[in-house]
């Protein structure tokens, strides 16, 4: 998949409204184009039980260093709360990178995308 910068895509099953994304069928992607530093997105649960599992993948591969405070080295973390979760914190040099979300269970809302 090739997108331009600030370009987005969505891989599997979402229902898709004005206001989100619900993934009906887990496994599910969001992959977006960006420049910033940091990678927000503001995601939910649709139901209050056990954490809905994610991975991050920057430029294809786990972020390792470039981190967020929601999200492991390994890519690894969940969605407990609707909130804004920082995904990505690139430490070195910065430029047009492409971020990958795959989340491993079926229901999780994906509302936006923020960046610092």
């Amino acid at each position: 998949m090739t997108l331009s910068l600030n370009e987005w895509a969505l891989g599997g099953s979402w229902n898709v409204d004005a206001e989100r994304g619900v993934l009906q069928v887990a496994p599910g992607k969001i992959v977006f184009r960006f420049h910033p530093r940091d990678v927000h997105m503001v995601l939910g649960p649709t139901k209050n039980r056990e954490p809905l599992r994610f991975k991050v993948k920057l430029d294809g591969v786990v972020p390792g260093d470039n981190s967020g405070v929601d999200s492991a080295p390994d890519g690894g973390g969940g969605v407990r709360e609707p909130c804004l979760y920082l995904l990505i914190r690139q430490k070195g040099r910065i430029g047009d990178r492409t971020s990958e979300i795959e989340s491993f269970d079926s229901g999780v809302q994906a509302f936006s995308f923020t960046f610092g």
